[in-house]
């Protein structure tokens, strides 16, 4: 029996979600998506909780929330990929658009209707919005309005570029406008558009370098070196406490008293891997923010950057920790 989980949530949730997916143009249903939602969600939330709690000996209660905050992770990273194939969907139909209102614009000065001009310009090389525009084209053949048809068109991407058009699109049909001095000014616009973009992400390249050096580099360099002087220190510690089990003798102000240190190694470690995973995942967002002005598209980015400053840890720590190997005692 295929069970019906689109039942287990509110109507509100139910149309949101279906108009991501209408968004995104992913293949999905609504069903399929939320099967995925809800059974990840619990698979990692139990299957966390019994790897922590048996396997790694943490406390129940810790095991539960951090096997809670994994699950809503895992929320998170699903919209945040509808997110970017959204964008992604919406970035490639405008990269294309001056060109298919050109070629439009083509075919109404040679005298073919707006319906058919617009079936004609849409390329295959224009794919998916193509697609769009064959489906359109087939609403039209059913009896309806080029008007809805439109409307309907520009709903199915979250593009403020596109809905615009359309508008001024329709408003020329009702007004009896110059349809192709229209649609080759509506292509001009847009172009130049794109080139003002294009040099305001130029004149910012040099803040994404700052920034991609600065979480990818400079953060898991330093990161790795403090994990080793921490290992030297505790080592140099356990000699000096092995030769003076009760302790190095105090003079003047107690709180000037030295101690070994209150982090253990294995903590740090752990901690390391977690705020570097952190600190490039948000400079990867960030980084796109600036240079493309949306942050969801530095979801391409996450991998690489989280990789990347976890092998700098790694390797600066192996080459501090075998520089100093003969005064941690490891070398």
């Amino acid at each position: 029996m295929k069970i019906k989980f689109e039942r287990l949530v509110t109507r509100n949730i139910s149309i949101f979600v279906l108009r991501l997916l209408e968004l995104s143009g992913m293949k999905i249903g609504l069903n399929k998506l939320l099967e995925y939602v809800i059974f990840g969600f619990f698979g990692i939330f139990i299957i966390g909780t019994i790897i922590a709690n048996i396997l790694l000996s943490i406390e129940m209660l810790l095991s539960i929330v951090g096997s809670f905050i994994g699950g809503l992770l895992y929320i998170v990273v699903i919209y945040g990929v509808i997110s970017y194939n959204i964008d992604k969907r919406k970035s490639q139909m405008e990269d294309i658009l001056p060109d298919y209102f050109q070629l439009v614009s083509a075919n109404l000065r040679g005298g073919i209707a707006m319906d058919r001009s617009m079936l004609i310009a849409a390329r295959p090389e224009f794919s998916p919005f193509s697609e769009d525009i064959r489906m359109m084209n087939n609403r039209l053949f059913s009896g309806e309005s080029l008007e809805t048809s439109l409307h309907k068109l520009a709903n199915v991407y979250n593009s403020r570029s596109l809905d615009r058009s359309i508008k001024l699109i329709v408003q020329a049909e009702h007004f009896g406008g110059r349809m192709a001095d229209l649609m080759e000014q509506i292509s001009r616009d847009m172009r130049n558009q794109q080139i003002v973009q294009k040099e305001i992400a130029s004149q910012l390249f040099m803040y994404s370098i700052f920034i991609a050096f600065a979480g990818l580099i400079a953060a898991p360099a330093l990161y790795g070196l403090t994990s080793q002087m921490i290992k030297i220190t505790s080592t140099v510690w356990t000699g000096i406490l092995s030769s003076n089990p009760g302790g190095l003798p105090t003079t003047g102000s107690s709180f000037l008293k030295p101690h070994p240190p209150l982090i253990t190694v294995q903590e740090y470690h752990n901690f390391s891997l977690i705020a570097i995973t952190i600190i490039t995942g948000f400079a990867a967002i960030i980084m796109s923010a600036i240079t493309s002005g949306k942050a969801v598209r530095g979801i391409r980015y996450l991998p690489i950057f989280i990789i990347v400053g976890l092998l700098i840890f790694f390797v600066i720590s192996i080459a501090v920790g075998g520089l100093f190997g003969s005064i941690s005692g490891t070398g």
